[in-house]
This record gives structure tokens, C-alpha cells and sequence, in this order.
């Protein structure tokens, strides 16, 4: 999987950062979806790999609880976790068993989302 986000590393849109960001999701039947960072100069515009791929995987007709895995990966020694809006969409659309895999050039993390999201906002909160 490392090479493979390593490789869709060069397909981000990251400009104003210079810090292009891969993910990609697997659904519990093993289909696969890719996602990148894109950037725009109006920065709440800009979209990041997570939200790119779990939104692809839904316009595909995946559906909440379908999700198996995520793998994302960006370009420097340093791990660098989902930020919290794409934490929320993960807490929407994966359960809280779902492993979260978090890659760096040098070496990976897992985690269930349940350890990154410990106290979340839901459709239980409404």
C-alpha cells in the first residue's frame, strides 16, 4: 500500500503548501479509492485527500458502514494525521473499529478511528 500511495503522491494539488497528501479507501469488498490533496488559492476551498477519496467511494454507491480501511500517506519524515473536518466525515461514513493507517516516508501508524475521534459529534447528538 506504501508504494502505491507513494505514487499517487504525485497527483496532489498542493501549491500553496507544498504539502501533497494521498489517501486511499478500502471498502469491505476490497474496491479500492484514491484520493489527493487539492489546493486553491481560496483556502476553504481546498479539499484534502481523505474527504476526496471517502467522496468518491459515495459517488460510486458506497454507503456508511462500507468501509473496511484508510491508508494515507504525505510527502515528509513526519506522520501527519487527518484534520478534524475529515475526521468528522470519517466518523459519518466508517465505524469506530474502522483502522485508520497514517504513513510517513519513514514509517506508518494504525489506529482505530475510534482512538483518533474518542468523543465525536453525531447523528445521536441531533
Amino acid at each position: 500500500m506504501k508504494e502505491k500511495l507513494k505514487d499517487l503522491l504525485n497527483n496532489a494539488y498542493a501549491p500553496y503548501s507544498n504539502f501533497p497528501v494521498s489517501c486511499i479507501v478500502v471498502t469491505n469488498d476490497g474496491t479500492e479509492f484514491k484520493g489527493v490533496n487539492v489546493e486553491n488559492a481560496a483556502y476553504g476551498s481546498t479539499i484534502c485527500a481523505e474527504r476526496n477519496a471517502i467522496l468518491n467511494a459515495i459517488t460510486n454507491g458506497y454507503r456508511k458502514g462500507d468501509f473496511k480501511e484508510i491508508h494515507i500517506m504525505n510527502a515528509s519524515d513526519k506522520l501527519a494525521y487527518p484534520c478534524f473536518a475529515c475526521r468528522q466525515v470519517l466518523i459519518e461514513f466508517m465505524e469506530p473499529s474502522t483502522m485508520v493507517y497514517v504513513y510517513s516516508n519513514k514509517e506508518v501508524k494504525s489506529h482505530t478511528l475510534e482512538e483518533l475521534t474518542p468523543k465525536v459529534f453525531d447523528k445521536e447528538n441531533l
